[in-house]
């Protein structure tokens, strides 16, 4: 397919748009490069991590180390970084593609691997000079050399650009002193080169400096944190102490910190998605074998339809948050070459290519997160008793995953910049919001059709149900703005549920254009699990909807005006037909079931 900018939905626009199954990528367009470097990671993590994976529960760091070192020579560190600084120079699908890859079978490895290819090296691909990328970028691409990101203080989490680490520009002009102490630092046990963010003097926004990990320079690192999870992630405090950086180790500009810090949680988040993806696929499949095993009552326990559900709600997520990643993934890599193709440089395509997409990017984090917790938590209730015991691999997952809700900015955080991102970008004209929330608000006053559409074709009613609920959306946010103009970022619980209906929005919608795509060329009957799982996932989503669209109209409306919302509310959530839920949960259990496993 020809990249132009028709073909491409703007960051954001999917909430006002319709999009075409065929311009969506999904993982069944993996090229024959890509199929092979996803078949070189799984072979690395089946040949050098499985086999030492109860290693990896018991503190052994060097072991992280070692395989992060392996995984440099084998090229997987440097899969984003351009081939002129020694990485492959690959697209930005193949480089969430790889991360999803390596994440899935310890969050020991998968934090490791995040923080070093991610903010302990792109900050300096994307914001370094050319001599900083020649001197640093090919060792960190390569294993040499491993990077670690310095932003949290004890008194900066969320509000990254409070922190309180001064750098102090020497007499002699040459060099500034850092001094400060950070927390949560991944890999600073190993880590041999930091990125470390610091004010100057009074300025409004911090300043990034590189700086290599030498402890006869003010160094001193914490000892390792005793965590609830990722064991074998190296976690520790960092203090400098007057620290002296040459000033052509300073990142970018003075006082450009805070932008670096912002651009790089969001290539995290997307990424920390596609890290969920494979361990979810991992557990899930976990289950299932469990549960095949299991007898109770003389009966196999896969076969109780109390079991049933669970595994068809653990496949579903987990193949609708595998179709979402891959397609803002793929949206990022296009706008990229777009850029690139009017005349931006590298660092400039992107960073403004993943810029585009933020809001995608924080939806992700969110969904997938959360959804890797839940499954492992389910896969934990199918254990039953073996379950809790630290001798199952699901209990670790479990343990794992939860810090998924935390890094990259806390679910919360990126809830309300999922919703607050879109607003701004209509204030600023980078997309249509209002005139579509105004037809919305006009609709509500018209008599409503009670015709009954034809819904004899494949996935007819769904692409209904998908403009419907598109416009649940845009009646609360329309109506939110018109009601508390640039207030509306103080009501929280507002911002929190009606970002739940943009996520429920954005995740069923890339359901259903992987699954239609795949009906058109691979047939509908080859497709019988998917479209079972896009229906099953769309009603959840609607019910979602419907509770927090219910809770916001309630909450901000009375009289006259919420009679109205609750009214449209239930105009724009109605099924005409509702599908068989328990019979689809139950078509998707037995094909996994025989499969035994989750298969693709």
């Amino acid at each position: 397919m020809e990249i132009n900018e028709e073909n491409i939905t703007r960051g954001g626009e999917f909430v006002i748009k319709e999009t075409n199954c065929e311009n969506v990528f999904t993982p069944e367009d993996f090229s024959e490069e890509q199929l092979m470097m996803k078949q070189a990671v799984a072979d690395f993590i089946d040949r050098d991590v499985m086999p030492h994976k109860p290693r990896f529960e018991k503190k052994d760091y060097k072991l992280t180390e070692n395989v992060m070192r392996k995984a440099g020579e084998l090229g997987f560190l440097g899969v984003a970084v351009p081939e002129e600084y020694g990485g492959l120079g690959m697209g930005f699908v193949s480089t969430v593609l790889v991360c999803a890859q390596i994440s899935g079978c310890t969050g020991s490895l998968s934090t490791a691997f995040g923080a070093h290819t991610g903010i302990g090296t792109m900050p300096i691909v994307l914001y370094g000079s050319d001599e900083q990328k020649k001197k640093y970028v090919p060792k960190l691409a390569s294993g040499e050399h491993f990077g670690a990101y310095c932003l949290t203080e004890p008194t900066a989490g969320s509000d990254a650009n409070s922190g309180k680490t001064k750098a102090i520009l020497s007499d002699d002009g040459k060099h500034y002193k850092i001094s400060g102490q950070k927390i949560w630092i991944s890999n600073a046990g190993f880590a041999n080169l930091f990125i470390v963010f610091a004010r100057i003097e009074d300025d409004k926004n911090i300043t990034g400096f590189i700086v290599p990990n030498d402890p006869d320079n003010g160094i001193i690192l914490g000892e390792e944190e005793s965590k609830l999870g990722i064991h074998s992630s190296s976690t520790r405090q960092v203090f400098f102490n007057e620290t002296k950086v040459p000033i052509e180790d300073m990142l970018s500009e003075r006082g450009n910190g805070f932008k670096i810090a912002m651009n790089s949680l969001n290539i995290g988040r997307i990424k920390l998605a596609a890290a969920c993806i494979d361990a979810q696929k991992r557990v899930t499949t976990l289950a299932i074998k469990y549960a095949s095993e299991r007898i109770q009552f003389k009966t196999k326990i896969i076969d109780f339809e109390a079991i049933k559900e669970k595994i068809a709600q653990m496949a579903t997520d987990t193949y609708v948050g595998e179709s979402a990643t891959y397609r803002a993934s793929k949206s990022i890599e296009d706008r990229i070459a777009l850029r690139k193709k009017s005349g931006n440089n590298f660092q400039e395509a992107e960073l403004k290519g993943v810029e585009e997409y933020v809001i995608e990017c924080s939806i992700l984090k969110v969904a997938l997160s959360e959804d890797c917790q839940n499954i492992a938590d389910q896969g934990i209730q199918i254990y039953g008793g073996m379950g809790f015991s630290a001798e199952t691999p699901i209990e670790a997952a479990w343990r794992d995953s939860r810090i998924a809700r935390i890094y990259e900015g806390t679910n919360e955080i990126n809830r309300m910049l999922s919703v607050g991102m879109l607003i701004k970008k209509a204030m600023k004209g980078h997309i249509d919001f209002i005139k579509p929330a105004t037809k919305v608000a006009d609709e509500l006053m018209e008599i409503p059709s009670f015709d009954i559409p034809d819904l004899t074709e494949l996935f007819s009613q769904e692409k209904l149900i998908l403009i419907n609920i598109k416009k649940v959306f845009l009646m609360l946010a329309g109506t939110g703005l018109k009601k508390f103009g640039q207030n509306l970022e103080e009501h929280q619980q507002m911002l929190l549920a009606v970002s739940d209906i943009l996520i429920e929005i954005y995740m069923a919608e890339s359901s259903l254009l992987r699954t239609e795509k795949n009906c058109n060329r691979f047939g509908k009957e080859n497709q019988t699990l998917q479209i079972a799982m896009t229906q099953l996932y769309l009603y959840k989503a609607v019910d979602i909807i419907q509770s927090k669209g219910k809770e916001v109209i309630v909450s901000f409306a009375i009289g006259d005006e919420q009679k109205g919302l609750l009214m449209g509310l239930k105009r724009f959530t109605k099924y005409y037909e509702f599908p068989n839920i328990i019979g689809l949960k139950n078509i998707i259990a037995e094909k996994l079931k025989e499969e035994n496993g989750y298969y693709f």
